[in-house]
């Protein structure tokens, strides 16, 4: 509860807010007389606790990918990448990022940007961190770093907006990742992930950088279907801790050929009938610190790849298109 009864038509703030309102100035010499005056006009949002109780992660993956991967998100994707190219090349060349997985992040994320949460931030994460116990931790410690960064880029706290659980801008940062990753990457002075596609697209990038992504490798593998004969093998997670040539004397097939010595973990998306067995490889698993959902890293993998051939096949159409005419004239 933010705000508590005071006498007649007064109220006073929750005691837990001025505690950390007492931590914030003690900790980063805050004003107390302003934190109090940002609090005071916060509006807890029952709607942030509905929304986080059902993430769009948690559907199936049929009804999920179906939201993600289909050909309007695919043609915005490459619209994005034709508009953006030299900032996704150099991304590439400077972070080691292929282009479409950078472009289906965000086209994931917000849709290119159309669609980056209609909650203002600081309502959202107020109402997390005092009025969800299961992670209230958590969401304090990003409050924390939410106030630190209107601080720092002389923002109006009450003038965000993002989505229910906080996140911001084009690639959807929650404050402690935007602080600690996004840069200007476009060189103007001013980093703003809001409005500047190029500051999203090295921030991204700079994010899968540093939690390990090997450019050049592999992301996940389809294996080849052994029915309930591969369940025993699933990893509780997509950390990869298992050679190839291991799980492959184990019974696991990948369709495609890879090392022996890299590591990976099965996984399995769909049940009954549908089920269809992964390897997920290091980058498959970087994918996962972005959102730990499965589904949400392979909306990711997919799309990136039906966007990258997307684009190929009308380069490749165009050159034939070219030819052809060069040929009648």
């Amino acid at each position: 509860m933010l705000f508590v009864p005071g006498i007649g038509h007064a109220a006073r703030l929750d005691p837990e807010i001025e505690t950390f309102i007492h931590k914030m100035a003690e900790k980063y010499h805050f004003n107390p007389r302003e934190l109090r005056n940002i609090f005071s006009q916060v509006k807890p949002d029952p709607e942030v606790l509905e929304a986080i109780s059902m993430p769009a992660t948690s559907m199936s993956w049929d009804d999920f990918s179906a939201r993600f991967i289909n050909p309007t998100r695919i043609d915005e994707g490459v619209k994005f990448w034709d508009d953006n190219a030299e900032a996704l090349a150099r991304a590439r060349q400077q972070y080691g990022i292929p282009e479409e997985i950078v472009v289906a992040t965000i086209g994931v994320e917000t849709r290119y940007g159309r669609s980056t949460g209609a909650y203002r931030v600081l309502d959202s994460l107020t109402t997390l961190a005092f009025d969800y116990p299961q992670r209230a931790g958590f969401f304090k410690q990003e409050l924390e770093q939410f106030l630190l960064l209107t601080r720092e880029d002389r923002i109006d706290p009450l003038g965000i907006k993002g989505s229910y659980a906080g996140a911001m801008g084009l690639p959807q940062f929650i404050p402690s990742v935007y602080r600690r990753y996004a840069v200007d990457f476009n060189g103007d002075g001013t980093l703003n992930l809001w409005e500047d596609p190029a500051d999203a697209i090295g921030s991204i990038a700079n994010y899968y950088k540093a939690y390990g992504w090997q450019p050049g490798q592999p992301i996940a593998v389809a294996v080849v279907e052994n029915g309930d004969e591969l369940a025993p093998l699933l990893s509780p997670d997509v950390k990869p801790r298992v050679p190839v040539a291991e799980l492959q004397k184990m019974g696991v097939t990948p369709e495609q050929e890879i090392p022996d010595e890299i590591l990976a973990s099965l996984f399995v998306l769909g049940d009954g009938d549908e089920a269809q067995y992964w390897l997920a490889l290091n980058n498959f698993y970087v994918i996962t610190r972005y959102n730990r959902s499965v589904n949400y890293a392979m909306a990711v993998f997919e799309l990136s790849r039906e966007i990258r051939r997307a684009r190929e096949a009308r380069t490749a159409n165009n050159r034939a298109d070219r030819n052809n005419r060069g040929t009648i004239m």
